[in-house]
């Protein structure tokens, strides 16, 4: 009789050791902090949250229309297509502007591209984020020199690559 109910005790003790740990261990709860004392964010703090979160509010995503394939040329020889599509981050109110100097946008784009290519970005592990960021880089240049300091960044969207 007490071999079958010797498991049971010791499942018991255990539980029961186990959950007064936990609670012993437990941090302890952080008490709320009033809006009036020396540990609430100080006013240039909460300014300049503000102030991140409006000029968020002043950006907007523009789509470049129609994808771009990029050729992968080794020893004279096409290995692969590259097709890629791009947004940008730019100031509201850029739309019209970016679709106004679009195809001067997409020239630029592409001999971006076709240097990345040639350099050797598009082999291997092409999605890496450090074989990305100096073609992301190029591509923000390229498009702030011809639209202006309104673009904040170019998001690459979609990126694959078929090997023929």
């Amino acid at each position: 009789m007490l071999s079958k109910l010797l498991p049971v005790i010791l499942l018991i003790i255990g539980t029961g050791g186990g959950i007064g740990a936990g609670i012993m261990l437990a941090p302890a709860p952080e008490p709320p902090v009033a809006e009036g004392s020396e540990e609430a964010k100080p006013a240039e703090e909460a300014e300049e949250e503000i102030a991140e979160e409006s000029e968020e509010n002043q950006r907007e995503y523009i789509k470049i229309n129609n994808q771009f394939v990029v050729p992968v040329v080794e020893r004279d020889e096409l290995t692969s297509l590259v097709v890629i599509s791009l947004s940008l981050e730019a100031k509201k109110g850029t739309t019209e502007k970016v679709h106004m100097l679009e195809p001067k946008l997409r020239d630029v784009f592409l001999q971006v591209l076709f240097d990345h290519a040639n350099m050797g970005g598009f082999r291997g592990a092409f999605t890496r984020s450090d074989v990305l960021e100096p073609l992301r880089t190029a591509l923000r240049e390229a498009a702030q020199k011809h639209i202006g300091k309104g673009v904040y960044d170019v998001l690459i969207m979609e990126i694959s690559r078929q090997d023929v």
